[in-house]
């Protein structure tokens, strides 16, 4: 991997870690599935300039429900809810623990012995982080958190199944991630009439300034359709297991700016559990350069489907 590809990668990974914070300020106010349904709207937007993904509606709809909606509904929810950003970057990397999980009972695919061992030590450094949340942390906030993750690994899931992911030569995720985006809207809106009712949705419309816009504009156009189109030229130029990795930087990225702009110290616990947690994702990740070696042949992983699907706050 060369040193400019590298760059490209902490940086995208720096964006999508940075998110946490950027959706925390923005979402004053705002209530978190009303402001979910805008940030996918301005996404949705890209269509008229990305091609369709080539892959059925039934997957696009699938993504759209669980990778968009489902993950980002609960994460925001779970925000609003009190969940720091740099402890919500942190469980939602459990995403990578359920990919896996999921894939061998939907798919069949049987997990490795590393893959094992990485999600042995993920479930332990989650309960770590549970653990000694030390009450900062409502208990509701961390279990939406990990329902986001869940969610967002059926997605992968259906990504897999589908073979949705496109070769080097076409956009890739990034259609899928753009075309998805039209389920959520609509939906996302219903849920926020639902849950938040009327009056909040009308408060948040009301309070939806400068700061909010930009919020959804950092989410939306730096983190989902520029960040996205960076990572999938460097996965076209390079092996995923090179590549992959650097996710890994995103929850270190936005406990870091959590701390130094909103004094969010994290907890010994957190610390811990999150050095866990990141290190049993790093274990799957590693087998498969090993596995690469082995196998002259590429092989996709549900550990690939998760990170090339969506690893953006």
């Amino acid at each position: 991997m060369k040193r400019s590809d590298m760059m490209l990668a902490a940086a995208v990974a720096s964006l999508w870690g940075f998110n946490f914070v950027v959706i925390d300020w923005g979402m004053t106010g705002v209530p978190p599935l009303l402001f979910v349904a805008i940030r996918f709207l301005v996404v949705a937007l890209a269509v008229f300039v990305v091609p369709r993904p080539r892959t059925s509606w039934r997957t696009v709809i699938g993504v759209g429900l669980f990778m968009s909606l489902g993950q980002f509904g609960l994460l925001y929810t779970s925000m609003a809810l009190g969940l720091q950003p740099g402890l919500a970057a942190l469980v939602l990397q459990a995403q990578a623990v359920f990919t896996i999980l999921i894939a061998a009972a939907v798919l069949r695919e049987r997990p490795t012995a590393a893959q094992i061992a990485g999600v042995a030590l993920g479930v332990v450094g989650l309960a770590i982080v549970a653990a000694g949340r030390g009450g900062d942390a409502p208990a509701l906030a961390i279990m939406l958190a990990l329902a986001a993750a869940f969610s967002w690994g059926i997605g992968n899931v259906i990504s897999r199944r589908a073979g949705a992911v496109s070769g080097p030569g076409r956009l890739g995720s990034l259609s899928l991630t753009v075309w998805s985006a039209l389920v959520v809207p609509v939906p996302a809106l219903m849920l926020s009439f639902v849950v938040e009712g009327p009056q909040a949705i009308a408060s948040g419309i009301a309070a939806f300034g400068w700061q909010s816009l930009l919020s959804t504009l950092y989410t939306a156009v730096l983190c989902t359709i520029i960040g996205y189109s960076i990572w999938n030229g460097l996965l076209a130029r390079n092996p995923s297991a090179a590549v992959v990795p650097w996710v890994l930087l995103a929850p270190v990225v936005a406990m870091a700016s959590a701390a130094l702009l909103l004094g969010q110290i994290p907890t010994p616990a957190e610390v811990i559990g999150g050095a866990l947690l990141v290190g049993g994702v790093l274990v799957t990740g590693l087998r498969r350069r090993g596995s690469r070696r082995a196998h002259p042949t590429p092989h996709r992983d549900p550990l690939r489907a998760g990170t090339d699907a969506r690893s953006r706050g």
